[in-house]
């Protein structure tokens, strides 16, 4: 597929006050290196996946601060440093702090995850940083839009490039879930945490039981929440909680649902190949990839309303409750959305009225049944990114 077909501008707004530091973290792949050339083209770039800069500065943190008052007068100093992977060095945040406090530099600092920093005790710098994260491509980001290419490539930006996605997406698997965690020193038990990535792969969606995890993976049920700390630390996926509200009738679930950052990626997780737009599978990774953009939504535009999931005690179940239960979304794959299949959302309207109920479906028109309202998905991605669902 040619790239000029598939990227757009990057949903991601990165403004910064003059002389603002920010840091930007997203998974690997995920488009950060690229965007950041592409906004700064100017701007002085330390990458630390080369590995000669990032032996001489693990070495010696001084020498960034003595390479960038060098340049303090030069024309390159108005923007901002860019420190790429910067959670590899640590020993650099020191440094920068005090070229913030001192100098008229201003940082990006990029990364995959900060939590080698925090757990080394690295300075954070006090909130003189704004956060920004980057996510897997979005529906506005690609031309012509191909839903069965985004649900088997995943929306890392090469993957849904590349024909030979298969092998990409093995590597990734191989190379980074596993081999970069144990590189980090992020856990000590990596048989352990590799038989919690194939026990994932089999409830990933679905309610998160601690206890037949920790069976599956001979470790205790502790150790299993530490492994998906670090899937959310590292920015590979994030925990779903349950809507906190009691209803009249029925109390909800406790427990959380996971979800992986990329729906190609929990797609080979499960060796999935979804050909047609029907069916179980197609179901289940079609509400995925909804949720990957209502998170990139969500952090893009600065909302940070609540996404959450209702479950009753006899299993009537609501995918996504945004906010604080204004809007009840349901998501649905079929091409025709029965009104039978209807029930868990007329039930939770009932007890938790919200100020929206939406069925996000694959027909072909909206229409309305009662208080709910059924939208084809990609009119639910044009209002949603047109500030018309939640705002």
């Amino acid at each position: 597929m040619n790239s000029d077909k598939v990227m757009l501008i990057r949903q991601l707004k990165l403004q910064l006050p003059k002389g603002k530091s920010a840091f930007l973290w997203g998974p690997r792949q995920s488009g950060k290196t690229t965007f950041l050339k592409k906004l700064f083209p100017k701007a002085v770039f330390f990458d630390f996946l080369l590995t000669d800069l990032y032996i001489e500065m693990v070495k010696t943190p001084s020498l960034l601060r003595e390479r960038l008052l060098s340049i303090e007068s030069s024309p390159q100093a108005k923007f901002p440093v860019i420190l790429d992977e910067v959670q590899k060095v640590p020993q650099l945040m020191d440094e920068v702090h005090w070229l913030i406090e001192n100098t008229n530099f201003h940082f990006i600092l990029s990364g995959s995850s900060a939590r080698k920093l925090k757990r080394g005790n690295a300075n954070m710098l006090g909130g003189r940083a704004w956060q920004f994260h980057l996510f897997p491509l979005t529906f506005r980001e690609i031309k012509s839009f191909d839903l069965l290419r985004a649900l088997n490539h995943g929306l890392l930006p090469t993957h849904y490039l590349e024909e030979e996605y298969h092998r990409s997406l093995k590597s990734y698997i191989n190379n980074y879930l596993k081999e970069e965690i144990k590189e980090e020193g992020l856990t000590r038990n990596l048989p352990a945490f590799a038989r919690f990535l194939d026990a994932l792969a089999f409830t990933h969606g679905e309610l998160v039981n601690y206890s037949n995890l920790s069976r599956d993976c001979g470790v205790d049920a502790k150790t299993v929440k530490e492994f998906f700390q670090i899937m959310e630390d590292t920015l590979l996926g994030t925990l779903i909680y349950p809507w906190s509200k009691r209803t009249r009738k029925d109390s909800i679930s406790s427990m959380p649902k996971f979800y992986l950052f990329d729906v190609g990626i929990a797609g080979k997780l499960t060796n999935r190949c979804i050909t047609q737009e029907k069916g179980i599978e197609f179901g289940r990774a079609f509400e995925h990839y909804l949720l990957m953009e209502l998170l990139a939504h969500r952090s893009y535009t600065g909302l940070d309303y609540k996404i959450q999931f209702w479950r009753s005690k006899n299993g009537q179940e609501i995918d996504f409750i945004l906010g604080d239960g204004q809007i009840a979304l349901e998501i649905k794959g079929s091409s025709r959305v029965d009104k039978k299949e209807l029930h868990a959302l007329n039930v939770y309207m009932e007890e938790c009225p919200s100020r929206k109920a939406i069925v996000i479906c694959n027909e072909s028109q909206p229409r309305k049944i009662g208080k709910l309202l059924l939208l084809p998905w990609k009119e639910f991605l044009e209002q949603l990114w047109d500030g018309k669902i939640i705002g």
